[in-house]
């Protein structure tokens, strides 16, 4: 009796061979999920395996940028969900992350003006945007438009936006201010909006046709 409850004591003690089901499942996910995120960084160093060289220069110096924007103004764009419920705890994060967010914004904006002179180029010298006009003028007249005009609203949305929140302070909590807060939560929304969107766009054109 004293040997079986001292086997059942030991058996407890020491650890299964395999793992359970549940840590198999956990690891999994968050094997993925790395996986995943590491992947997704990695995307404007693709361009660096390009045989055109401005797509390895400017086209990786643009899709950093444009990556980095994206990061900052998607989170940014998502917690202005809770911060138009009316929560307070994150209102001084939402104020760094809205300027970060503006700052951030500018440097796509400038890279992609950087590109968008090589993209401009003649035909002769292999310009994109002339060959697309000749071989897939949708993509030119629907795809490159927005992705144009889109991206530069973060701009003057992420001005706006983090001038209102350092202006008004915690008293944009407050009732009588509640237009003002809808106002920059919504706009906020648009931001990450037009910042996905151009993100998504201009992997499409570069896909097609890089610079």
């Amino acid at each position: 009796m004293q040997e079986s409850q001292s086997k059942t004591a030991l058996s407890e003690t020491v650890p299964s061979e395999f793992p359970r089901q549940l840590d198999i499942a956990t690891v999994s996910v968050y094997g993925l999920a790395i996986l995943s995120v590491a992947l997704f960084l990695f995307l404007p160093f693709v361009n660096l395996l390009h045989p055109s060289p401005w797509q390895r220069s400017i086209g990786t110096i643009h899709a950093c940028g444009a990556l980095l924007a994206t990061i900052v103004v998607v989170y940014t764009g998502h917690l202005a969900f809770p911060l138009l419920r009316g929560s307070s705890k994150i209102l001084p994060q939402m104020r760094t992350l809205t300027f970060w967010s503006t700052l951030v914004s500018f440097l796509a904006i400038a890279t992609g003006n950087l590109a968008y002179m090589r993209y401009r180029a003649d035909a002769t010298y292999g310009g994109a945007r002339a060959w697309l006009k000749a071989n897939s003028p949708l993509v030119q007249y629907v795809f490159m438009e927005y992705h144009e005009f889109s991206v530069l609203f973060t701009l003057p949305l992420g001005v706006a936006c983090t001038w209102i929140l350092w202006n008004y302070g915690d008293s944009i909590l407050e009732k009588h201010n509640r237009p003002v807060l809808t106002a920059t939560c919504v706009g906020l929304m648009a931001m990450m909006f037009f910042g996905m969107g151009g993100f998504v766009t201009g992997l499409a054109i570069a896909k097609i046709h890089a610079l």
